[in-house]
């Protein structure tokens, strides 16, 4: 009997762990349309979803890869991580297992820190590079409130809190915008953890001295009433990236892509076919 209570103990606990595994590292990434590969990066808060009218619109002439990074939106079953060079490497592999050689890749905000980072590992294997909303420096200077206070603020108001105060700042018409609802969904299980772990990966993420090394043809789109990122951030990016070009979108705030889909997308697909 001691060795049957043995037997049971170990295959439960095989079987525990199995489903700890499985389900618990539950990555979604969404695989739509064919065509060259276009590899979307969303940022802090985000989700696969957040991305919803690209894949409608740019699905008919790429092949769209969007992952959920592990903690957020769809993927917020999956243990979080806490260093962009980690996330850069999360997608790596994601493509790795798509058996994709070459693509395009946009990223936007802490999604644009990942896919300058991918530039820095795998630069060669980078069509063209889309930075979006983004800069050099993790810590974002300029920002609405400091990475540290965000982390501070997390502590004491919780995740709850944060998840409401924090994506109002990305849209001009703050959460009365048509599309904040996509923020929303984003965020109904994002973690304090993993909050804390991105906002941690940020803080300590700088790509300023590689922007010289990013040989990729690069387009940065900036929103000018942008709260998270301010004018020297982008224009960093446009100074220090050889091959690279600058659209600066007007009245939009942080979020061009959910504000001025059609616009943002027209923009996005002239610049990857051109």
């Amino acid at each position: 009997t001691n060795h049957k209570f043995i037997l049971n103990f170990v295959l439960k606990t095989t079987l525990y762990n199995y489903i700890l595994i499985t389900i618990m590292q539950e990555i979604y990434v969404d695989d739509i349309g064919s065509g060259f590969p276009l590899v979307l990066v969303h940022g802090y808060l985000g989700s696969s979803e957040m991305w919803k009218f690209q894949k409608e619109y740019l699905s008919k002439n790429f092949r769209i890869i969007a992952p959920a990074l592990p903690g957020f939106g769809e993927s917020f079953k999956s243990q979080s991580l806490n260093s962009i060079n980690l996330m850069a490497k999360f997608i790596i592999e994601q493509i790795d297992k798509k058996k994709i050689d070459k693509f395009n890749l946009m990223g936007h905000s802490m999604g644009g820190m990942i896919v300058q980072e991918i530039a820095k590992i795998s630069g060669h294997r980078i069509n063209k590079l889309i930075c979006f909303a983004t800069g050099p420096i993790g810590d974002i200077p300029g920002r609405f409130e400091s990475i540290n206070t965000s982390i501070e603020k997390l502590k004491v108001e919780g995740i709850k809190e944060q998840v409401k105060r924090i994506p109002k700042n990305w849209f001009v018409e703050g959460d009365r915008a048509k599309n904040y609802y996509l923020c929303e969904n984003a965020v109904k299980h994002t973690s304090e953890e993993t909050a804390r772990n991105s906002l941690i990966a940020m803080r300590d993420w700088n790509g300023l001295e590689n922007l010289k090394n990013i040989n990729n043809k690069t387009l940065i789109i900036w929103g000018d009433k942008d709260k998270s990122y301010n004018f020297e951030q982008v224009s960093m990016l446009k100074n220090k990236i050889p091959d690279s070009d600058l659209k600066i979108f007007e009245n939009c705030c942080h979020n061009v892509h959910l504000e001025s889909p059609d616009k943002f997308n027209d923009v996005v697909k002239d610049f990857l076919t051109d």
